[in-house]
């Protein structure tokens, strides 16, 4: 036989033997296995090549399982002191309330609950305001993790005050994503560890490239804590002429719940250093300011055996009686998240979706728009935001329950992302997030079924491709 006979056939019967090993290895989770086989069947060569970088290979599998165990091991040393489980002296919460927690307390990290003063931003130009102000009064340590940090003003202002804060012995501890940051710049870096500071990549680029750290969190002094969806750039101020305005959801936190965040961050620094700190209890001081508002710090990402976030997300949509209300950028739901918007429409519930009306993606706006059909035809409401683009990531049931964080209403933040967010059982907080969704509505369209259905040809056949493609978005 010769050779162009012999390669194309060895070619096939190979990918056919790897197209059998990914059967079984993917066997738990059947939407993505098919959206590969898709991929492997189409692109014979280059799919197995995509696949090693951006599928859950074995060796990748064995990294998140030992992470896992990692981090069920590390104990929490400041729970007895600042945070409680609910027991019979706590206060008392309505039924659906105190099952999120619960249902928060019996994850693989127990997400504690915490009482804190809380400050929403929905823009990038206040965050940054106090969030630099913080910084630089910082005294004892800052503790940072961000998924972007870009390599223009407000990245190099950012580096700029932690290299200072560092020269004057202040503990600075930066975390990246290496794939979101791949590019800083290195002389910035290398000022910042001169200086005494530390900054590391979450994890090798091998896992980086598909499984991200999406996770924006800060913790400075063991005092304040900032989580939410604003990265480091000039973008994130509406400063980006792709973009213009930028609409986002940001928290400032003071209270309990900042020595939650600060042990998600030393777990994921201990998976990037090998270093732990979480037995040292300086790093948890008691708090000069509480507040009122109880707060869960919930995390989820590949090394979860549950989904954890999206668990909350349903048991709020589940148990909600009036309203649902959602911002975000990506709507790519799995077939759970769409039962759920699904039953609670049809039980008459008024769920209102927000998406925006522009792609920075194109391939994940037309897998968005793949699902809006289908809700509407539940009575789900769908709403294009026309003001810039719409980064908020948010959810409020009926006006007493909110969640704000890094999770997006999709399956890569669902399964592939390292995630983090607060849920918060405070009615004014909630009704204030409610009050921003209606101020939103006032720049944004309605996607009507009428509308809907005008969309032409060339949509639908992206929004088919996207679908198909939508579990490893």
């Amino acid at each position: 036989m010769q050779l162009t006979t012999i390669i194309p056939a060895a070619i096939l019967i190979l990918n056919l033997i790897f197209i059998i090993a990914l059967i079984f290895f993917e066997r738990k989770d059947p939407s993505a296995t098919w959206a590969w086989l898709f991929v492997l069947t189409l692109l014979p060569v280059l799919g197995f090549v995509v696949y090693i970088f951006l599928g859950l290979t074995p060796r990748k599998r064995r990294v998140f399982q030992q992470k896992m165990e990692q981090d069920k091991g590390r104990k929490m040393a400041y729970a007895d002191k600042a945070f409680f489980p609910l027991t019979d002296n706590t206060p008392d919460f309505p039924p659906l309330e105190e099952g999120i927690i619960r249902l928060g307390l019996s994850s693989r990290t127990p997400a504690m609950l915490g009482y804190n003063d809380i400050k929403i931003y929905t823009h990038g130009q206040e965050k940054f305001a106090d969030l630099f102000t913080d910084l630089k009064e910082a005294e004892d340590f800052i503790h940072i993790n961000y998924f972007i940090i870009r390599p223009d003003r407000l990245g190099k202002e950012l580096i700029e005050i932690l290299t200072d804060k560092a020269r004057e012995g202040v503990e600075v501890r930066l975390l990246y994503d290496r794939m979101g940051s791949r590019n800083l710049p290195r002389e910035p870096m290398e000022n910042l560890r001169k200086a005494g500071g530390e900054a590391v990549p979450f994890a090798p680029f091998v896992l980086d490239i598909n499984y991200r750290n999406h996770r924006k969190n800060c913790i400075i002094d063991g005092q304040i804590g900032y989580v939410g969806g604003i990265n480091i750039g000039i973008e994130y101020i509406g400063e980006s002429q792709r973009f213009g305005d930028w609409r986002d959801t940001h928290l400032k936190l003071r209270g309990e719940s900042v020595d939650s965040l600060q042990h998600r961050f030393f777990l994921d620094w201990s998976f990037a250093t090998g270093e732990s700190f979480l037995s040292q209890l300086r790093f948890f001081p008691e708090k000069k300011i509480k507040g009122s508002s109880p707060v869960q710090i919930v995390t989820s990402g590949p090394d979860s055996k549950e989904e954890e976030i999206k668990t909350l997300f349903l048991k709020m949509i589940y148990g909600a009686e009036k309203t649902v209300y959602i911002q975000t950028p990506y709507f790519i739901p799995d077939s759970s998240m769409l039962e759920a918007l699904k039953v609670a429409a049809y039980s008459g519930v008024d769920v209102r979706v927000m998406i925006p009306d522009r792609a920075d993606k194109p391939i994940v706006y037309a897998a968005n728009y793949s699902f809006v059909g289908q809700l509407l035809e539940a009575g789900v409401r769908f709403y294009h935001y026309e003001k810039g683009f719409l980064h908020s990531k948010t959810i409020t049931a009926d006006g007493r329950i909110a969640s704000v964080g890094t999770t997006n209403m999709d399956v890569r933040s669902f399964k592939l992302n390292f995630e983090i967010n607060a849920f918060i059982y405070d009615r004014k907080v909630a009704g204030e997030l409610e009050d921003i969704f209606f101020e939103d509505l006032e720049y944004s369209s309605e996607i009507t079924p009428a509308r809907y259905a005008e969309r032409g040809v060339t949509m639908k056949i992206r929004e088919s491709f996207a679908r198909l493609l939508s579990p490893i978005l």
